[in-house]
């Protein structure tokens, strides 16, 4: 990789580090030795080394699962649910067939498998929910999302299908969540993968999840100046 090339034309220095003499009027423009000036743009291009680069598989960053979630935080995780289906749809808005089956990133799923794996990942977060309201910590099976992905139909039907079945499910999980009393959201179920959910970190995942694959649409035709 080529180095970038960097015009220096005013380096600011503390006015600590300059006393001129006030009686002898302006202090002259500052002047720097050849170390001097190495060891600026050393420290220059250390900083940018070290900016950590956009991971195109976390573009958002990974889920971290809170251990305590306060009630104030549920209101803005709940919108971003009830957001998801016109955001998703916005986002792949306009796109050809050959722009959707593109992969977000090196070796990853094609926006079309992106859009009916959210379908599939939040019909099941869904179920999941319901059963934890009516039972006592049932154990929810994980499923292999991968192979979901590899399916017939969601590799090749149209996104409008999924778009079309998270509108409504989306509203009926919205309106599930917005019923909720505080005992309901230390409800739960048990991830045979993951472990224990309460319903609010059940929420927390899925407003994550929500944000993560539409970042993942909008951070490639952003790339791809789509």
């Amino acid at each position: 990789m080529r180095s970038p090339i960097i015009t220096i034309t005013t380096i600011i220095i503390p006015t600590t580090t300059l006393k001129p003499d006030r009686r002898a009027g302006p202090a002259p423009p500052a002047r720097f030795s050849p170390t001097v000036l190495t060891h600026l743009l050393r420290d220059i291009f250390t900083g940018m080394s070290t900016q950590p680069l956009s991971d195109p598989c976390y573009p958002i960053g990974k889920f971290s699962l809170p251990a305590v979630i306060e009630a104030a935080q549920l209101p803005a995780m709940i919108a971003t649910l009830a957001a998801l289906p016109e955001n998703l749809r916005s986002a792949v808005s306009g796109l050809t067939g050959a722009q959707l089956d593109t992969p977000y990133r090196e070796g990853g799923w094609t926006l079309r498998q992106l859009v009916h794996h959210v379908a599939d990942s939040h019909m099941n977060a869904y179920i999941r929910c319901r059963l934890a309201l009516t039972e006592d910590w049932p154990t929810v099976k994980a499923y292999d999302e991968k192979l979901w992905a590899e399916l017939e139909d969601a590799r090749t039907l149209p996104v409008e299908v999924s778009l079309d079945i998270l509108q409504p499910l989306h509203r009926r999980w919205v309106a599930l969540f917005q019923s909720l009393t505080a005992a309901d959201w230390q409800r739960g179920y048990l991830h045979s993968e993951y472990g224990r959910y309460t319903l609010a970190q059940a929420l927390a995942a899925y407003d994550w999840h929500s944000r993560h694959h539409v970042a993942h649409i909008t951070s490639l035709r952003k790339v791809k100046g789509w």
